[in-house]
Parts: structure tokens; C-alpha cells; sequence
């Protein structure tokens, strides 16, 4: 049997005479007695049916101790105490108190009538409560429906219907609510577009550094400062996108590098171009580069979901393609610093990759398509970097790496809105 837990003032060491004459019955046999400071601890400890506050009157103490239930005490709850005011009486019942009697007209029956009294009220207000917090949970789960359901339209092109479906038969094959499965669509989206948001920070990087080696170098200089602009642009927007996410813990911590990195290299960008100015720029690019490696890697570690890994080895291509366009530039203006035979690991890195997403078996007709477009760009790059030491190979470089970052970018948006990524 649960304890009855009795609150008496601080002063009391042992039931008054009058209220043991009244808690006579049977059903009262298991008391445990506590003051209006310990009540909400030894409330916790023994988790009683019913609380029996006997005071002469209300103290601060005991209202203050009330006030941690918000309204809504774990169990029955009532008072016996001298005659209170309207005001009084009011606050008392706010405070979640069931029922009250006067001390003056205590015995075993009136004490048993405003116990029922408790014990009724309390257990209509826990039914109320319950049934506020099921409606609750259908709205919250509606909320979810609605939305996966929207995100598969868009994603699939498909009707709400066949979205609808889709959610019921994920939810009955994981044997979990409908709502649940809908919530984890969700997430999957949100995260599937932070890992694209934060590779999309280490392509920029890159290509930065390439739009000032080809101002400097003269290649197709005006071309440049637009490229310029709106890559510091849509840096800037992705860093407020993955701020408003409110990242913690690793996520967090890496964002905060990335901004400052940022910060570091939009200074740099500032300087007047030159070439020992250009080497800083590049040295600066690599910090963001590496603060957006470690957020991308944190952001799928973060998301727990398997088919986000290829969401970051496409959005990684990206910066790739920039990088070497990048390096074979810096070759031909820094060609004691940055060798050409510097450019076989991030070439090797690409191809591996490329390989791996045309083998990989996360693939839609879409995919397939956008993937024999990379490969074509991807021998247009190698053949600019090949010829790089002339003006029409700088040119080609260019065009491809930029081809390629605008693929990749097709790319990743079909493998972060695709259906096993979605429904991962």
C-alpha cells in the first residue's frame, strides 16, 4: 500500500490528538508524516496516494512548497486548516489543492468526506489531463504527417495520396506510430540539407581562391567578380541556415569554427589582390576548408542515418573539382610553391569517389543521368589541367570545374530529396 503522507506544521513532532482520532480507519494505517518543506521531497521518495495538510493555517512555506506542482500535484491533495478568505480559497485551488475542511469540525466522517472529495476531483482533473496530452500527441503527430507528407511530394513529384502511402507502409514495416516515422522524415530532410549547406562552405572555400587567381591571372576577370560576389554571398547564407539550426555539443563547436574562419578569410578577400596576398587568401580558404570537413563530419555523425554518407561524398566532389582547378592556377602563378604533381591526390580522390556513387546502389534514373554528365565534365577537367600552361587549357580548366560544381550540385539535391534518403 502507498503511503499516506501527512504535512504538519514545522513545530509538530507527532499527530495532534484530534486528527489520529480522525485517521482511525483501516484504510489510514500507513502514514508518514512530513512539513511543508519536505512534503514535495518526501512526495518524490514514497509517491503516496493522498496528501493530508494539517495546519492551523496556510503559511508562504506551505504555498511556496505548492507552487512546485504548477497546479497539478502527482496525487489527491487536500487541507485542513482554520477558516481561509475567498482570495485565500481561490489561490489554495490554483495551487492544486482538492478539497478542504475546517479544523474546527474534524472527526473520522468529515475527515473521510473531504478525502473523497480529494481523491474525486483529483482523478477527473488526471483524466482531463490525459486526454489533453493524447490530443495533444495527435495534433503534434499531424503536424509531422503534414509535413513528411509535403516533403515527399516535392521530393517524388507524386500526389498526397501516394505520399500518405509511402509513410503508412515505412510505419507498418517498422512496426512504429505513423507519426513517428513521419517526425524521422523529417529530421532525415533537415539533416540531409545541413550536410549539403556545410559542404557546400568547403566548395566555396575553394573556389574563392580560384575566382582571385583567375582575376589575377586575367582569365575571363569580369566573370570572376560575379562569381566572387556570389560565392561570398551563399557563404554567408549557409552559415546563417546552420546557425538557426541551433547545432550543440560537436555540431556547435565546428560551427563556430567555420564562422571564424569565415571571418578570417573575408578579411583576407578585402586586401588589395597581389600575389603574396593571393597565398594568404589560400591559406586562409584551407582553414575554412578544414573547419567545413569537421562540420560536415559532425552533421552526419549527428544524423545517424547511413544514406546521408553519400549526401557528403557528393557535396564533397564539389569542392573537389574546385580545388584542383584552384591548385592547377596557383601551379602557374606560384610554380616553384605549387607543383603540378601536388594536383594526383585530389585527382585520385575524385575518381574514387566518382566510382563509388556509380556503383553505389542509392541511384534513381535521375542520378544515373546526372552521374554520365559528371564523368564527361570530369575528362574536360583533366584535360584542362593537362594543358593548363596554355590560355585556352586555363579557359577549359574553368568551364569544367564549374560545369562540375553546378552537376554536383544537381547531384546532391537528388541524393538529399531522394527516397532512401528521406525514408532512411
Amino acid at each position: 500500500m502507498n503511503p499516506f503522507l501527512v504535512v504538519l506544521p514545522h513545530e509538530a513532532t507527532d499527530l495532534p490528538e484530534m486528527l489520529q482520532r480522525a485517521l482511525a480507519s483501516p484504510e489510514a494505517s500507513a502514514i508518514e508524516l512530513a512539513t511543508s518543506r519536505t512534503m514535495v521531497m518526501r512526495t518524490e521518495m514514497l509517491e503516496p496516494r493522498e496528501i493530508l495538510i494539517c495546519v492551523p493555517e496556510p503559511t508562504q512555506d506551505l504555498l511556496d512548497a505548492l507552487k512546485a506542482w504548477s497546479g497539478a500535484p502527482p496525487c489527491a491533495l487536500c487541507l485542513v486548516c482554520a477558516p481561509v478568505t475567498r482570495d485565500a480559497h481561490e489561490n489554495l485551488v490554483a495551487l492544486g489543492v482538492h478539497a478542504w475542511e475546517s479544523i474546527e469540525a474534524l472527526d473520522a466522517q468529515s475527515l473521510d468526506a473531504v478525502r473523497g472529495r480529494a481523491r474525486a476531483r483529483w482523478q477527473r482533473e488526471a483524466a482531463l489531463r490525459t486526454e489533453l496530452e493524447s490530443l495533444r500527441t495527435r495534433m503534434d503527430e499531424r503536424k509531422w504527417i503534414d509535413r513528411a507528407k509535403g516533403l515527399l511530394m516535392s521530393a517524388r513529384g507524386i500526389g498526397e495520396d501516394e505520399a500518405f502511402g509511402l509513410l503508412r507502409g515505412a510505419a507498418m514495416h517498422a512496426n512504429l506510430r505513423l507519426g513517428e516515422v513521419s517526425r524521422s522524415v523529417v529530421e532525415a530532410s533537415r539533416w540531409a540539407e545541413a550536410i549539403n549547406r556545410a559542404g557546400q562552405l568547403r566548395m566555396l572555400s575553394q573556389r574563392l581562391v580560384r575566382v582571385a587567381a583567375q582575376s589575377l591571372l586575367g582569365i575571363d576577370a569580369r566573370r570572376a567578380r560575379v562569381l566572387r560576389t556570389q560565392s561570398s554571398e551563399r557563404v554567408q547564407d549557409n552559415l546563417d541556415h546552420l546557425v538557426a539550426l541551433g547545432l550543440q555539443d560537436a555540431g556547435a563547436q565546428a560551427l563556430a569554427d567555420a564562422r571564424q574562419a569565415w571571418h578570417a578569410l573575408e578579411t583576407a578577400l578585402a586586401v588589395r589582390l597581389g600575389p603574396r596576398t593571393l597565398a594568404d587568401i589560400d591559406a586562409r580558404a584551407d582553414a575554412l576548408l578544414s573547419a567545413a570537413e569537421a562540420l560536415t563530419d559532425a552533421l552526419e555523425a549527428s544524423g545517424a542515418r547511413r544514406a546521408l554518407r553519400m549526401v557528403n561524398i557528393c557535396g564533397r566532389q564539389r569542392m573537389r573539382a574546385q580545388r584542383l582547378a584552384k591548385d592547377a592556377l596557383l601551379a602557374t602563378t606560384f610554380p616553384a610553391d605549387a607543383p603540378l604533381k601536388q594536383l594526383a591526390p585530389t585527382m585520385d580522390e575524385f575518381e574514387s569517389a566518382l566510382l563509388e556513387l556509380e556503383r553505389a546502389p542509392l541511384s534513381s534514373p535521375d542520378i544515373r543521368a546526372a552521374l554520365a554528365v559528371a564523368r564527361d565534365e570530369w575528362l574536360q577537367l583533366v584535360h584542362g589541367v593537362r594543358e593548363v600552361d596554355s590560355a585556352s587549357g586555363r579557359a577549359a580548366l574553368v568551364r569544367s570545374s564549374d560545369a562540375l560544381v553546378d552537376t554536383f550540385d544537381h547531384l546532391t539535391a537528388s541524393y538529399e530529396h531522394s527516397l532512401q534518403v528521406i525514408m532512411s
